[in-house]
């Protein structure tokens, strides 16, 4: 199981499909300002 972040940690770094086929590395954006937004599941409730 995943440990839980506190504001201001530092997220581990991960990567993730984008839009086109390309990936996103979050070290991509080292040194800069970012906002990470996660939900469930495209086009439902939750």
């Amino acid at each position: 199981m995943a440990e839980e972040l506190k504001e201001g940690q530092m997220a581990p770094d991960f990567t993730l499909p984008a839009t086109g086929g390309s990936q996103v590395t979050l070290s991509q954006y080292r040194g800069k300002k970012i906002v990470l937004y996660f939900y469930s599941k495209d086009n439902t409730a939750g």
